[in-house]
This record gives structure tokens, C-alpha cells and sequence, in this order.
């Protein structure tokens, strides 16, 4: 990372700045200005997260936002109501009230002496959501988005279901959204007031994972923020950033297809991370990308963005599987339009253990997966931890039903989302299947590429699930993510189907044996043809950023993850223990500006018998501490998910406590009917 300490403009911050909602409530926001903003008003940059921008996201926000106003914005960071230092309280992801009070705050910063009345909006994750869904609101002075890691679609590509299967991304964000919600405002902003706050927020809090386990289809629920009930409400110009080893890289693409507002998409081989934090490398320079985008929509400059290709990806080569990846092999590709005439099918016929090119007999292949299989490749997302890529393939091979192909003569070159037609019958009236296309190098080794998830009662609709007849045969199709990549010569393409994927989804409610029958089923993936203007792409400029926040280590952190079989119980337990918590760095670190010192900690536990997806079991720990000098303050949180054939039980607990005294404590103990799951 190039740190940048000299830029076109002087910069002032305003550490906190009230914005007054008409309902009374204020939201705190810290704002970045180019110093004579107030005489030579400048556009502005919105982002608008829970993460707090006084404490927690402020390493984070400090070397980003100032970039943006030493090169003539005012950056606007604002805490959601209910969070960090706004009043109220929060209760969900992405309500009304947010999008409303969004609306409002636009209007505000557009009529500040500050501003010119032109405003973007940006943002990671939460921040990418509601940038879309303020986006579909069409306040007057937004002009364009930035949206990093999000999706147009809350249930069928977002953390909670995937193709229809419980996700346990579902609890493991349901925790940390738990752990957020209670945490306080710091004293030094709000004042005496300070604990009054806490006390609401901590008597009026939820449980996220409930929530979200009562709507286990795509209801009204799910609809609500999920532009793609209306792709047209976006008018304004947008720009989609996203990441291979993300868990949302497939909306670009619909957004690119779908949209008819001006846009642009870019997937990097990253993580859920900013593209100049980007890991697994490399990581680009996006904040300079991100300052033309603005110049241009924001600023009306003339700097030649809108004349470079709408779609623009990394491409990945043939790499060995590797847990602690650092660094993608591959190169940049580009697509003037989305879907593009440089990508065809090819159809592989699914024959016995091997990929055809034309469809053979009729056969029934059967298979009944043991409910550990999914452990090489454990996470939905990767967060930009040490080893949190999907690792050797084999073992899930070994448990899977599995079709290669002849070792490749010549390289093959996919671009987007490779689909699977099964025929299949199921012993059960509830069945899944996992489906991985991996590339087999010529030693053994196995890497995955892209995986999808189907719960077959929802092979028709999202909405309206219909129980298996067992033993009736089914055709279904199975998408799996989005992907780019050229599988190597001598290498073999292979397709793995298994009943299950343990810990990334909740298993079926009972065990499932699964008939493939082989003269209907296929795999077709997306080849592209090679474009000579790949190589005229001009190169992304090295990661740039303004001067890091200044923060001190007071105890370095250590994280980890490990698999143990039990061999007297048939036991087998997942952990991810982090010390640095979600954003990662170390177990405890003073912000030195501000003297605030903040922990974060979480232990992630998944446990499974191989013969009985009853025995499922998955419980997550969260601490995360905030004080300074003689204010203290620490909140402790326990969530346990186990499930019968019929119901869910979710039971959490939830401790706050203000110096070494506990203040508030609370527990919850629920059922919730499976619903066709």
C-alpha cells in the first residue's frame, strides 16, 4: 500500500456532526472536508454502515474517507439508528426506517454550504446493500453508487438461504449482528446520556437468527430490499465491485444484465474486503478508480471511465488447492456487454464416473453422503483470514458421486455461471443436493472452482416449496456461482454431487439416498472465446491510501481452526476461534486519538455424527470489549443452534457489563417449525 501524505487539498475532519431526522432522532456522522469546502463547495461521498465510525470500522474509514477528501469530497461516515452514537435503537437489517432516515440525511448533506448538492453513495457489505436499495428510492442529489459486496437478491444470494438450503453463515452473522446490536455509544459523544442509551438498545434487543429462521422462504420478508423486484426503480449510475472469494459475486452480473441506468462491474480475486485491501491478491488501486468514477458522475469531468468495458474480471488460472492462498494466479479480462456473445455452452453428457461429450444409457447411480462431507471447504464466505479458502477436494471427493473428464489436450476458458441438469429421485420427502466443479491436476490434487446448493422442494419455486414424492424421478437444474476461469492443460474437469455439505448448510432433517440417473443429466459451463483485447486493458494503479489511523497493539491476537473426530462417539467438530474478531488484527488495540481501547473475540463450534443430521449442533461465542481510563464496559454473547426432524431450537444468552459488574442479562430459549428444510 502506497501511503499518500501530500494531496490536491488540505483536509479537516469533523470528529461528530448531528443530523437530525424529522421524527426527533439524531444520527451521528464523522465528516472528512477539503478545509475551504465551506467557501468552495465540493460533492459528497455517503456511507452509511452499524459498524460504528467512532471505534470499531474507524481504522478502516481513516486512510479511505480522507483519500476521498484530500481529492475534493466531503466524506460523510454515518451510524445506522440505533448504532454507534445515533439515537434509537436497531431491530433488523435493512427496514424502512433505515432507508427512510438514508433519504433524509441525503437531503440534508446536499444542502449543507459544504456541498455542491451532487451525492454518492458507497459502501462494503451492509454499506453495498443500502446503496442499492437508497439507490431505488431515488433521492434527487444522489447521483451515482459505489457497491462493494452485496446483492440484489436478500434470500436466493445472500448469507441467510442458498438454493433454498439454510446457510450457516445464517447463525454465524446472526451472532455478530447480536453481539453489534447492544453495544453502547461512547460517553465522550452523547455525554451523560450515554448509559440511558445502552439501556434501550440492550432491553430492546433481538434475536437476528430467529428472524430469519420464520422465513424460510422467499416471502414479503426477503422482497423487501431486494432491488431485483425492480431493477428499473435504480436510475442512477452504478458501479458493482465484488470478489471471487466472496460470497457475492454473482449479483454483478445480474446488475450488469438487468439494469438500465448507466453502469459498471468489476470482480477481483478478493475476499470480503475493499479492492485496495484486497486478499488473495493482487489488490488494485480502487480508491483512484473510485475517484474517477466520482469525478465523472459526481464532478462531471471528462476522465474516460464510461469508455472502458462495462464488465471487467480477473480471470483465474490453474492453481494447486491451497487453505492460505495469498496470492490468485491470472490476469484481467473485460466484456463490453453483459451476458456477452464471446460466451457459449458446451454441454458434457454425465456418464458413469466420467464426463461425456454425448449422452450415454440410462443408468441410476446412488448416493448417500456421510453428513461430515463439505469439511474441505467449510466457509460460504471468506473474510480475508489466513486460511479461510477451500482446501484439497479429495476427502469430499472420496464421499461424493464424481464424473471427470479426460485429462485436457488444451486449456478451457469459462466465463460465468456453469449449470447442472439432474435427473434424480430421493428416498425421502426432503432431499439436497451439493454440486462442486473442481479441476483435478495431474498429481491427484483437487481445487474447487465454483459450487451450488439445491434443496429439491425448492426445484420450482423459492416461494411455494413442494415436498419429493420418494422414489419419483425429478428433473431439476442446479446454478451454481459465477466464475472465471481457464482450466489447464493435462488438468480434468470434474463434477462432485453429494447429500449434503457439512458445516457450509444445515443438513436435511433426515438421511438422504439419492438417485442420479445418467442419460438426462448434464453438466454446461459457460466457454468463452479468447478476446485479443484482453491485453490492451490498462493496468489498475498500485493500492494507494491516506496515512493509517494510529493505533497500538496492547495484546497480540491468534486465530485458528481445526477438525477432531471423536473416535468413541463418531463425534466430528469443526472450530474457528479468532481473537482479532470479524475485521481481524490483534485480541486488544488503543486508538490513540481517541484513547478508546477495543477487543473483539469469537469461538465458532460445529459439531456432526456422520450417520445422523439430527446430531447437528453448532454453538458461537462472542466478546467484545470498549472503555477507556475508569469507563469499562464489555458485552458477552452465546448462541446454540440444534434442530429434530420437525423444529429448529435456537437459545442465546446475552451478558453486559459495565466495569467488572454485571448490568443486564438476558436469555432466550425458541422452536421454530422446519419448513420443507
Amino acid at each position: 500500500m502506497h501511503i499518500v501524505n501530500e494531496f490536491p487539498h488540505r483536509i479537516r475532519c469533523i470528529e461528530n456532526c448531528w443530523i437530525p431526522m424529522s421524527d426527533g432522532c439524531r444520527l451521528a456522522a464523522r465528516i472528512w472536508l477539503p478545509e475551504d469546502a465551506e467557501t468552495h463547495p465540493v460533492p459528497a461521498i455517503l456511507e452509511y454502515i452499524p459498524y460504528r465510525k467512532r471505534d470499531f470500522t474507524r481504522g478502516r474509514d481513516e486512510p479511505m474517507h480522507a483519500y476521498f477528501a484530500g481529492h475534493g469530497y466531503a466524506a460523510v461516515r454515518l451510524d445506522l439508528r440505533g448504532s454507534g452514537d445515533s439515537d434509537g435503537v436497531l431491530l433488523d437489517e435493512y427496514l424502512i426506517q433505515e432507508q427512510d432516515d438514508a433519504v433524509e440525511a441525503i437531503r440534508w448533506i446536499a444542502a449543507q454550504p459544504w456541498c455542491t448538492g451532487a451525492v454518492g453513495m458507497m459502501g462494503k457489505s451492509w454499506g453495498g446493500f443500502n446503496a442499492l436499495q437508497v439507490a431505488a428510492r431515488r433521492p434527487p442529489a444522489l447521483k451515482a453508487v459505489i457497491t462493494f459486496c452485496s446483492t440484489d437478491d436478500r434470500y436466493a444470494d445472500d448469507v441467510h438461504y442458498m438454493g433454498g438450503c439454510h446457510l450457516a453463515e445464517n447463525l454465524e452473522w446472526g451472532s455478530v449482528f447480536f453481539a453489534y446490536l447492544p453495544r453502547p455509544p461512547d460517553p465522550q459523544i452523547v455525554g451523560e446520556r450515554w448509559r440511558d442509551m445502552w439501556r434501550e438498545r440492550l432491553e430492546n434487543v433481538v434475536l437476528p437468527p430467529a428472524i430469519w429462521l420464520r422465513h424460510q422462504r422467499r416471502d414479503a420478508y426477503w422482497k423487501h430490499g431486494s432491488v431485483c423486484e425492480d431493477y428499473s426503480r435504480i436510475d442512477c449510475a452504478v458501479y458493482a465491485v465484488g470478489g471471487w472469494a466472496d460470497g457475492y459475486s454473482n449479483a454483478i452480473f445480474r446488475l450488469m444484465a438487468h439494469l438500465d441506468s448507466p453502469r459498471k462491474g468489476l470482480i477481483g480475486p478478493w475476499a470480503h474486503l475493499y479492492a485496495q485491501d484486497g486478499v488473495p491478491g493482487p489488490a488494485i488501486g480502487f480508491l483512484q478508480e473510485a475517484v474517477r468514477w466520482w469525478g465523472h458522475w459526481l464532478k462531471g469531468e471528462a476522465n474516460g471511465i464510461m469508455d472502458e468495458p462495462m464488465l471487467r474480471v480477473w480471470r483465474q488460472e490453474s492453481m494447486a488447492p491451497a487453505r492460505d492462498l495469498a496470492m490468485s494466479k491470472g490476469g484481467w479480462i473485460a466484456e463490453s456487454q453483459w451476458p456477452s456473445p464471446s460466451v457459449t455452452t458446451r454441454r458434457f453428457a454425465l456418464a458413469p464416473g466420467r464426463l461425456a461429450s454425448n449422452p450415454g444409457p440410462d443408468r441410476g447411480l446412488e448416493i448417500s453422503s456421510p453428513q461430515t462431507t463439505g469439511l474441505g471447504g467449510p466457509h460460504w464466505c471468506h473474510y480475508g483470514g489466513a486460511v479461510a479458502n477451500p482446501g484439497d477436494q479429495r476427502a469430499d471427493d472420496g464421499a461424493s458421486l464424481v464424473f471427470d473428464s479426460d485429462p485436457l489436450t488444451e486449456e478451457i476458458e469459462i466465463l460465468g455461471a456453469p449449470e447442472v441438469a439432474l435427473e434424480v429421485a430421493a428416498d425421502r420427502p426432503v432431499a439436497m443436493v451439493a454440486v462442486r466443479l473442481n479441476e483435478v491436476m495431474p498429481d491427484g490434487a483437487s481445487t474447487r472452482i465454483t459450487f451450488g446448493l439445491l434443496n429439491l422442494t425448492h426445484r420450482e419455486s423459492h416461494e411455494h416449496p413442494r415436498a419429493l414424492e420418494p422414489g419419483h424421478r425429478y428433473a431439476v437444474r442446479v446454478r451454481l456461482n459465477e466464475i472465471a476461469h481457464v482450466f489447464g492443460r493435462g488438468s480434468r474437469i470434474r463434477l462432485a454431487i453429494s447429500t449434503c455439505c457439512w458445516p457450509l448448510t444445515w443438513p436435511m432433517p433426515e438421511p438422504i439416498s439419492l438417485s442420479l440417473y445418467t442419460g438426462a443429466s448434464a453438466l454446461e459451463l459457460p466457454i468463452r472465446s479468447a478476446s485479443a483485447a484482453d491485453g490492451d486493458l490498462a493496468p489498475f494503479g498500485e493500492p494507494e491510501s491516506a496515512p493509517d489511523l494510529k493505533v497500538t497493539t496492547l495484546v497480540e491476537g491468534r486465530a485458528w481452526e481445526r477438525i477432531e473426530h471423536d473416535l468413541n462417539t463418531g463425534e466430528t467438530t469443526f472450530t474457528d476461534y479468532d481473537e482479532g474478531g470479524l475485521f481481524g488484527g490483534p485480541r486488544q488495540s488503543r486508538i490513540d486519538d481517541i484513547d478508546l481501547t477495543l477487543s473483539h473475540v469469537y469461538l465458532r463450534r460445529y459439531s456432526i455424527r456422520e450417520d445422523d443430521p439430527t446430531s447437528a449442533s453448532a454453538e458461537i461465542q462472542e466478546t467484545i470489549e470498549i472503555g477507556r481510563d475508569d469507563w469499562q464496559t464489555r458485552i458477552k454473547t452465546r448462541i446454540r443452534l440444534t434442530s429434530t426432524r420437525e423444529q429448529w431450537r435456537l437459545q442465546a444468552e446475552l451478558d453486559a457489563y459495565e466495569g467488572e459488574s454485571r448490568c443486564f442479562s438476558r436469555d432466550w430459549d425458541e422452536t421454530i417449525e422446519r419448513d420443507h428444510m
